[in-house]
């Protein structure tokens, strides 16, 4: 919202700036050095000519005295110059002997001026009283130019800024009404860009969580129905079953199924409830390697069992980062369990570092992944291997859980094959900065 701040006070105080600088030079234009002929010249004509006669008939001494006792008496400015320190063109000059004599104006003020006769080494000099006009047509064009412009400039202010507040709430109305891959495009001129980037992020929040809700619900219908199969036959068969020793062994597969259902509707649950965890992550300086030391111990015993070899290559120097232990140790231990069901023999756990990322890259032996898949795997309920099924406990959300757990930590996971080993390597990407 700073730059929205920033554009208020720059356009207003600009405004203000250059439409009074334009009045101001507008107003001067009006004004510049213009003489204005007024009844009240008429009069000081007439005194002019008045004076300028009486002076004709005194002597040279005289001449001062008698123009001060005119200031005096009429309370107007009057003056003897030298003919010699005005200069004016010919066309005007003859104008000095004429009735009234001339009327010249500076920056300052308006006089008239006059021959006297017998004295023609001097002019007389009457300076004009300033005259303030008041134009109330003028002052009310200039007060209506000023209002306009600051409304006309603030118009203009506030059409990128409305414009963007339209798409905005048209790209809230799409969402509303079920369009929810509806976002906002940048723009440079955007004065709420804030606003849109938490739009666009809470957009792609809801259509995620409505994604992944679809998908659960149906999964999850799906995934129910053969467990509730097999419930109703073996209740079904219990009931006609005579023998006793039959009856034990339906309740016991009964039971069986309910476990699973149980598991099963369990980690849907959970799933489902991720997206509040990451508003509790506890996120805290951790070492990087004793978390890695710490998944492979969980899964030594797996490991062992199938014969399967688990190596490291890490640095020698300690590496820190500010994660939450819980979850990132279990998208760790999620992918060496699934390196462990796919590996021949071996896995290798690398711990890279460089200026921009830390990288944790889980490889196998194995057969690794088809190229067509590698980008839908991080996709709940995704299995690529028909072979290990729900009622083994796979239920494709172990990769879905790591990709979310990256996306809270604001990294990547990332797939290839045969980088490290023969196999998949699976790769988590958190950023140093």
């Amino acid at each position: 919202m700073r730059s929205l701040y920033i554009s208020i006070i720059f356009t207003v105080l600009g405004s203000l700036f250059f439409i009074g600088w334009g009045l101001d030079e507008l107003v001067e234009y009006s004004t510049e050095d213009k003489i204005t002929e007024t009844q009240g010249t008429i009069v000081y004509r007439q005194l002019l000519d008045g004076l300028s006669s009486e002076l004709s008939s005194l002597t040279h001494s005289q001449l001062n005295e008698k123009v001060n006792l005119f200031q005096q008496h009429y309370q107007i400015k009057a003056s003897l110059a030298s003919s010699k320190n005005i200069a004016l063109p010919s066309s005007l000059v003859a104008e000095l002997n004429q009735s009234g004599g001339l009327l010249l104006a500076s920056s300052h003020h308006q006089y008239l001026v006059k021959n006297i006769a017998n004295h023609s080494d001097y002019l007389l000099r009457i300076e004009l009283p300033i005259e303030t006009v008041d134009d109330d047509n003028f002052n009310f064009i200039l007060t209506l130019i000023l209002y306009v412009s600051i409304c006309g400039i603030l118009i203009l202010w506030l059409i990128p800024l409305t414009r963007r507040l339209y798409l905005l709430n048209n790209a809230a109305a799409k969402i509303g009404s079920g369009q929810l891959d509806a976002r906002i495009a940048s723009s440079r001129f955007s004065y709420i860009k804030m606003l849109e980037q938490s739009f666009n992020t809470m957009a792609g929040k809801i259509e995620n969580l409505v994604a992944d809700n679809k998908i659960l619900a149906r999964s999850l219908s799906h995934d129910i129905r053969t467990p509730m199969s097999c419930l109703r036959f073996g209740i079904e068969a219990a009931l006609d079953s005579k023998s006793m020793d039959k009856k034990n062994s339906y309740l016991t597969r009964m039971d069986n199924e309910l476990t699973r259902m149980e598991e099963m509707t369990s980690l849907f649950l959970d799933y489902a409830s991720m997206e509040r965890q990451a508003l509790n992550l506890k996120k805290q300086q951790t070492d990087i390697q004793a978390l890695i030391i710490s998944a492979i111990t969980d899964c030594q015993v797996l490991a062992t069992q199938k014969d399967i070899k688990i190596s490291t290559i890490v640095p020698d120097k300690t590496l820190n980062y500010e994660l939450d232990y819980h979850w990132c140790y279990r998208a760790i231990v999620n992918l060496i369990s699934n390196a462990i069901g796919y590996a021949d023999s071996n896995i290798v756990i690398l711990l890279e570092t460089s200026n921009n990322a830390i990288s944790i890259t889980v490889a196998d032996d194995g057969k690794g992944i088809s190229e067509d898949k590698l980008e839908i795997i991080f996709s709940p309920f995704v299995k690529l291997d028909a072979d290990r099924t729900r009622e083994q406990g796979h239920f494709g959300l172990g990769l879905a859980i790591c990709s979310k757990v990256m996306d809270w930590h604001l990294g990547s996971i990332s797939a290839v094959n045969g980088t490290q080993l023969c196999g998949a390597n699976f790769t988590l990407s958190f950023p140093v900065n």
